[in-house]
């Protein structure tokens, strides 16, 4: 299956002139429910992990310390300019989520939108966020997964060897990756496509 990172770094380079006009409307509730999760105080340290073009911004409080990763030069780039739009104070990185450069217990939250499904190792873009965050620090997560209870039936599993080429994978079980990278669940909420999308909120 075609899912690495070199991949990643090139399709979503391509993306990005376009990722906005076709991602922001269908996603803009989701994130929106997701980051309500959050247990938000003022000068928390707040790590974006695969943030792409920074769509979350406008739905944080100002009142942050703020950093924001993605592995694509393209789209650190529409992040910055959406700060700068938005008059954000956000520190923006091209960083690989399985190597990132902090610190250990470095963050209060840690958000990884759309990216566990994309990442062709999310177990060590979880370790990493584990590592990276508090004692107490809260992981916010929202992506499409496949339902905890069943695994991927055949017709799933064909199909996903297309989605994983273009855009993501589909058989991926939220609970068990975030649950077995030391983390607790708290919330698990449907935001999208009867299910499809869920919100997490887990804590360290």
């Amino acid at each position: 299956m075609l899912n690495t990172t070199s991949w990643n770094r090139l399709r979503y380079s391509a993306y990005a002139p376009l990722y906005d006009a076709i991602v922001a409307p269908a996603l803009r509730r989701p994130r929106r429910v997701a980051l309500s999760h959050v247990d938000w105080e003022p000068g928390m340290r707040v790590l974006l992990v695969g943030a792409g073009t920074g769509l979350d911004l406008p739905f944080l409080p100002h009142e942050l310390e703020t950093h924001l990763t993605d592995l694509t030069p393209a789209m650190v780039r529409r992040a910055s300019a959406r700060a700068e739009r938005y008059q954000r104070d956000v520190a923006c990185h091209v960083m690989d989520a399985t190597q990132l450069v902090y610190p250990d217990e470095h963050f209060d939250v840690v958000i990884m939108h759309l990216i566990l499904a994309d990442m062709p190792r999310p177990e060590q873009g979880l370790a990493e966020a584990y590592r990276v965050l508090k004692p107490g620090g809260q992981l916010c997560v929202m992506d499409k997964f496949q339902p905890d209870t069943q695994p991927a039936g055949w017709g799933r599993r064909t199909l996903n060897v297309f989605t994983s080429i273009i855009a993501t994978d589909i058989t991926r079980q939220a609970s068990p990756m975030i649950q077995h990278a030391g983390f607790r669940i708290q919330r698990d909420e449907p935001v999208l496509m009867n299910g499809l999308f869920r919100a997490l909120l887990a804590v360290k």
